[in-house]
């Protein structure tokens, strides 16, 4: 297999109040696509964040997404009103934290320090 393109479907209960959500901590003014009712579609650059509405929400899953300031990040949230985890910091590799969306769909925010040779991550 060699997948050209990548899409991460979170299930939510309400598509509306969920894409209010994601837009807000996403920092996106709509969605890119809107292909079916009941699906919301974002194009992250290089992969897709899809949203699509039904029961099984919550999974045991978790949707990490690398950023440059996991901190800053981190504060952005807190300062929008998210719920989120204590910044934990892996000495010379990572530094993240973990959150939810209003349907129990968890989150993180990580920041990569360097590999496990010590030498900085890219």
């Amino acid at each position: 297999m060699n997948p050209t393109e990548v899409t991460v479907n979170i299930p939510v209960r309400d598509l509306a109040a969920a894409t209010r959500w994601y837009e807000r901590i996403l920092d996106r003014s709509g969605p890119d696509l809107k292909p079916i009712e009941g699906v919301a579609e974002y194009d992250m650059g290089g992969w897709w964040l899809q949203l699509g509405e039904g029961e099984d929400v919550g999974g045991p899953w978790v949707l990490r997404f690398a950023v440059a300031d996991a901190h800053a990040e981190r504060d952005r949230l807190v300062g929008l009103g998210v719920d989120v985890d204590p910044m934990v910091h892996v000495e010379g590799l990572v530094d993240y934290c973990e959150f939810s969306d209003p349907d129990g769909n968890r989150l993180s925010l990580y920041t990569e320090l360097g590999g496990a040779d010590g030498m900085p991550a890219g």
